[in-house]
């Protein structure tokens, strides 16, 4: 059973990203920080349906909070499956962003990307087999409005993400991104209407997180192993 770790587990998408990894065969590791008990629920419900599941609680920015957390973890078996799919966004015009909006939104998602991925890099590589994904944005290839610190903080994991890749690619190891559109989250719904969804999306409807999960679980899979160093955008079409 390979063990996999899915930062920001307990939301929308991470939630299904964990289903789908436990669905495959994996324990799952669910990273939560402030969202605890969600993640707890989840966990047990993907005991209760015959999967292997259990909670990590850290900070993603706090590196030695992260190092203390994983580093017992990965003592005698890795962590060959990492999703890292925390991130936040604090939007603003960027002639009113105040200097907290942008530092934060980069230390969740790009110092929190270094601080989950780099401890778990050396015994992935001793394993010759491992995959990390990226959880990115449309965002980050298109702009957005209100987003520069999102879309620049996305933009840098997508950067990342293929640098990463040619490290690893010799030691069985594949790194990609995947780039939601609009997906059914509550964030969402808050944000875009019916209407503005069928104008702005070909398909005329947001995505689900079952649908980035699949998604990711395939990059997940054995069936992927020639697949790396990509950004995946799941979008319906805009781009």
């Amino acid at each position: 059973m390979k063990n996999a770790l899915v930062t920001g587990g307990s939301g929308g998408i991470g939630a299904a990203i964990c289903r789908r990894l436990a669905a495959d065969g994996c324990h799952v590791y669910i990273h939560a920080h402030q969202g605890t008990q969600a993640a707890q629920t989840l966990a047990d419900s993907i005991c209760a349906d015959g999967g292997s599941a259990e909670v990590l609680t850290f900070d993603v920015t706090n590196s030695q909070a992260v190092a203390d957390i994983l580093t017992p973890l990965i003592e005698h078996q890795p962590i060959q499956i990492l999703v890292n799919n925390a991130g936040i966004h604090d939007d603003a015009v960027f002639p009113g962003m105040q200097a907290a909006q942008w530092h934060r939104v980069m230390d969740v998602c790009v110092n929190g990307f270094f601080n989950v991925t780099q401890p778990l890099m050396m015994p992935m590589i001793r394993s010759r087999w491992g995959r990390i994904i990226n959880v990115s944005s449309i965002a980050a290839l298109t702009g957005n409005r209100g987003q520069v610190n999102y879309a620049a903080a996305k933009g840098a994991l997508n950067s990342a993400t293929r640098s990463l890749s040619l490290e690893v690619a010799s030691r069985g190891i594949t790194v990609n991104a995947v780039a939601p559109g609009i997906i059914e989250t509550p964030m969402s719904e808050s944000a875009f209407s019916t209407q503005d969804i069928a104008r702005m999306v070909p398909m005329k409807r947001a995505g689900t997180p079952d649908e980035v999960a699949d998604l990711i679980g395939f990059l997940a899979s054995d069936q992927a192993a020639y697949i790396t160093g990509q950004i995946i955008s799941i979008n319906g079409g805009i781009i």
